[in-house]
């Protein structure tokens, strides 16, 4: 069963399921309300609670969400799921950084905090000009594509005075891209200023930040070099050492 609720805040559509959860559930109940929410909102916030294991959804229900994904998440910003199934918990978390939007799993009776989540500001992107031409980019919490958006301004203001610049990326506070779109976001920003950019030093502490490193080598092709957490004053020197 699907049932959909309204109003508690605007732009947040509310979705319980409870088992069996059938295809004529979702057909029936959960499209239709999409659908008509979408056409109102133009984007939507969805918390979907759901108390059901993985069994109780039919076949058909598992493939009208696969198709209810991929027609409709371009009209979410956020998604929030509130589970007690451990199972279905693992699969959101897995799947989650190729959705292009923000999506995050909630343990059962958290949906206070899961409606938090879905309006709380999650990430930050802080730019300081260091001088020389050398630009300081903090990346902070769970970025999202809309703060890509916002801060391209300050760095094509910042480029448009340095014809040639220096990048010391701090990721030390940095917890990962908010879905798909905010990676791609990152990306497309780095790929498009490549060829004014001159080196690279990237400070973090977490192992797998260093794989940064080679992704700034391969897109830019310029000399990128790793620090560690603690070691932030010795990047800023090697950044703008000649």
């Amino acid at each position: 069963m699907i049932e959909v609720k309204t109003g508690s805040r605007e732009g947040l559509l509310e979705v319980h399921m409870s088992a069996p959860v059938t295809d004529k559930d979702y057909k029936d109940v959960l499209m239709p309300a999409l659908d008509a929410a979408l056409a109102t909102a133009g984007s939507l916030r969805m918390l979907v609670v759901v108390d059901a294991d993985l069994g109780d959804f039919t076949m058909g229900a598992l493939w009208d969400d696969a198709k209810m994904g991929i027609s409709r998440w371009g009209g979410f910003d956020r998604v929030a799921i509130v589970t007690g199934n451990a199972a279905m918990m693992r699969l959101v978390r897995g799947f989650s950084i190729f959705m292009p939007c923000p999506v995050s799993v909630f343990p059962k009776y958290s949906e206070d905090e899961a409606r938090l989540w879905l309006f709380e500001s999650l990430g930050a992107i802080h730019q300081t000009d260091l001088g020389d031409g050398t630009l300081h980019i903090a990346l902070l919490g769970k970025v999202e594509a809309d703060v890509y958006a916002e801060e391209t301004e300050d760095l094509n203001a910042f480029i448009r005075k340095n014809e040639r610049f220096r990048l010391l990326l701090d990721i030390r506070e940095f917890e990962g891209w908010q879905g798909l779109s905010a990676m791609a976001a990152h990306f497309r920003i780095v790929r498009d200023h490549a060829d004014q950019m001159e080196k690279a030093a990237i400070v973090g502490d977490s192992g797998w930040k260093s794989m940064v490193v080679q992704v700034v080598k391969r897109l830019i092709g310029v000399e990128a070099r790793y620090f560690g957490n603690n070691d932030f004053e010795a990047a800023k020197a090697w950044v703008k050492a000649d």
